[in-house]
């Protein structure tokens, strides 16, 4: 008796795609290893640059911040340049854009630190916007674990970079600038490992077409969907990168020595990372992300309202705030497949949602600094945050709810 014919389950036709699962997940890691790593390398040498190169206090900040300008403004751009070229493509373009840029930021000619910071703040723009979208694309039940999983990486490498700035710039007689230059060799290694990545056809080929699209297709920027979204992804970028920009300052402030104030932030990335890791297990299981959403902004209030009110105990409270902050980051990255009806859609998202966030990141550390000038204290600069993580919640709450932009 014939068997009736079976029809391929959208998984199965996805991993049918995939001659090299295993070299794409590697790609993936090594895309996100180099995510971060070269910005986070620079914080530790700036003064060395700035006495070097005789730059201003102002020069030495846009120099921090110029990256974070770039993600704002060309996050909405990379989902034409994606339809247009391809997600692989893309990425490919920007791992390109990373050594290139990573190479001339280290040469000793006149402007090429801000070039090459320049063609870094782009690279890494491209590859924010489009890297979760291939995730929802090609790992659709294990989309979230995914993308877990490379935001744990990327704080990782991140971290690392961080920690290795100074010693690197002690091994050779270009100082800094080698330093510097030592991370274009895991961007290089990465470029080499996606390159297979670039045969795959971008289009749907003859008896493998994708599914069309919905028609008609969304805009995120007209959903209060997407809105949600990308003010859920810019409120957990304020606090994050406020607390990295301020902390030690604040610190000192209440007597802590420069020592003890860079170990404490260490170990708040080291916390933000083992969330993380912890979100690869939890993301997968949960029927939608409200009460996700909410457990990670409360822990990041409890790490603010107790620099607030106890800030002898630093390090505690620090711990909280890494801890949310480590499990925010990967849920509004995950909110970019979760909130979607397809993956040309999630680019839509994610540009979206990085441009806003970027966008508050940059201007909460500089809007921080101030409201302390203008108070000459931290009670209300820290009573502002804890308003914007209220915020936090109620954005996290709604965007945690199990919809998606139609």
């Amino acid at each position: 008796m014939p068997q009736p014919a079976v029809t391929p389950t959208p998984a199965a036709t996805k991993r049918s795609r995939l001659p090299h699962p295993l070299l794409l997940v590697a790609g993936i890691m090594l895309v996100a290893a180099n995510l971060r790593a070269a910005l986070t390398s620079v914080g530790p040498l700036l003064e060395q640059i700035q006495q070097q190169l005789m730059l201003s206090a102002t020069s030495a900040g846009l120099l921090n911040s110029l990256p974070l300008i770039l993600f704002a403004v060309l996050s909405p751009v990379t989902p034409g340049l994606a339809k247009r070229i391809g997600i692989e493509r893309t990425l490919g373009m920007a791992l390109l854009l990373l050594v290139i840029g990573i190479v001339l930021r280290s040469m000793p000619q006149s402007g090429m630190l801000w070039l090459g910071s320049v063609l870094i703040g782009a690279a890494i723009a491209f590859a924010n916007v489009v890297l979760p979208t291939l995730v929802k694309r090609d790992f659709p039940e294990r989309a979230a674990a995914m993308i877990a999983a490379y935001a744990a990486v990327m704080s990782l490498v991140a971290a690392t970079a961080s920690g290795l700035a100074v010693p690197l710039a002690t091994l050779h007689d270009q100082g800094w600038r080698f330093s510097l230059l030592c991370w274009g060799l895991p961007a290089l290694l990465a470029l080499i490992v996606w390159l297979p990545q670039l045969r795959r056809a971008s289009a749907p080929t003859a008896g493998n077409a994708a599914p069309a699209q919905p028609a008609p297709s969304r805009s995120p920027w007209g959903s209060a969907l997407g809105w949600q979204v990308a003010l859920f992804m810019g409120l957990q970028s304020i606090t994050f990168y406020t607390i990295i920009g301020w902390f030690s300052t604040f610190a000192a402030s209440h007597g802590t020595s420069p020592q003890q104030a860079g170990f404490e932030l260490f170990i708040y990335q080291v916390v933000a990372i083992i969330a993380n890791f912890v979100m690869v297990f939890i993301l997968p299981r949960a029927r939608d992300q409200r009460a996700i959403a909410l457990c990670g902004s409360l822990l990041i209030f409890i790490g603010v309202a107790g620099l607030l009110l106890l800030p002898g105990y630093s390090l505690v409270w620090l711990i909280f705030a890494g801890l949310g902050a480590g499990s925010s980051l990967v849920l509004a990255l995950s909110f970019f497949g979760l909130r979607s009806s397809h993956h040309h859609q999630a680019t839509q998202l994610s540009g979206m949602a990085q441009s806003v966030g970027y966008l508050l990141a940059a201007l909460g550390p500089t809007l921080f600094g101030l409201l302390h000038d203008l108070t000459q204290g931290w009670r209300l600069p820290l009573m502002v945050l804890l308003c914007l993580t209220l915020l936090q919640m109620l954005f996290g709450m709604l965007a945690g709810r199990n919809r998606v932009i139609r």
